[in-house]
């Protein structure tokens, strides 16, 4: 399973500048990156002002099609003030930027556009520590949902992010993928058992020594405490919060998130 999610590191990543804008403390650039073969996807750069080396974080947003924030505009306000402290972002677009991608894919499919989905966010790491000013041992990864989720199988294989926010994410992808459509009985367990191998439950304990934040809501209809608590109690050593909040979080849980990304990345006050 595990030579399935690798991927031709020497492809050339074929970055278009869309347009940057100097904010004085920091640039913020739109581009397009070449994330596998054939499929292109857009991101949003932000580099601070002055010389590096600078830490890094990748941003993967969550999935909710009714939230106009589900896409990579979800952590732009938060990495514009981790820009400010001097550290660089990248907000990636992803295949469920798209508000009906869950509608359309198949179970058919899932496996296969699970191990894309896991080669473009290599890719998206290749992007962001290729830049200039970067200091790679300080390079955290933050992702909400299906962006903690696929992040933890992509880190299972490649062991680059010194750290880890994984927010809202459930253990298993069946979680998910049997919400629609549904399946019973046999053909229910036979879904199950092809997924388990990328299953985030089965892969986060391979992503040691580095530290993991863990970040739940009691409220979340999704992540019920009991699958919550079963995916964080595979990892070794984490810390898990739990928020008065749902699958979405609060503004509690974005404060502690900064805090805890800038005590792991040694950002320096001032």
């Amino acid at each position: 399973m595990d030579r399935m999610l690798d991927y031709d590191r020497g492809k050339a990543l074929d970055v278009r500048i869309i347009g940057t804008r100097d904010q004085g403390e920091y640039l913020s650039s739109d581009l397009t990156f070449l994330a596998r073969e054939g499929t292109r996807r857009a991101a949003s750069l932000l580099k601070p002002a002055g010389a590096g080396p600078f830490p890094a974080v990748l941003y993967v947003h969550w999935y909710e099609p009714q939230a106009c924030d589900s896409n990579r505009t979800q952590f732009f306000e938060e990495a514009c003030d981790m820009a400010r402290t001097g550290v660089m972002s990248l907000l990636v677009e992803t295949m469920w930027s798209d508000r009906e991608w869950f509608l359309k894919r198949t179970q058919e499919d899932d496996l296969r556009i699970s191990v894309e989905i896991v080669i473009e966010l290599r890719r998206a790491m290749d992007l962001l520590l290729q830049q200039p000013d970067i200091d790679p041992s300080r390079f955290a990864y933050v992702g909400h949902d299906f962006g903690a989720m696929y992040g933890v199988v992509a880190g299972s294989v490649d062991p680059r992010p010194s750290c880890y926010v994984l927010m809202a994410g459930t253990p298993r992808f069946s979680d998910w993928f049997l919400y629609y459509p549904s399946l019973k009985g046999e053909a229910r367990e036979q879904f199950m058992e092809k997924m388990k191998p990328l299953d985030p439950i089965e892969r986060v304990g391979s992503l040691v020594p580095v530290p993991i934040l863990f970040q739940f809501g009691k409220d979340d209809p999704h992540v019920p405490v009991d699958r919550g608590e079963a995916f964080s109690n595979a990892a070794i050593s984490p810390e898990t919060h739990w928020y008065d909040a749902g699958h979405g979080l609060n503004p509690v849980a974005r404060s502690d998130r900064m805090a805890w990304l800038a005590t792991k990345l040694n950002v320096q006050e001032g």
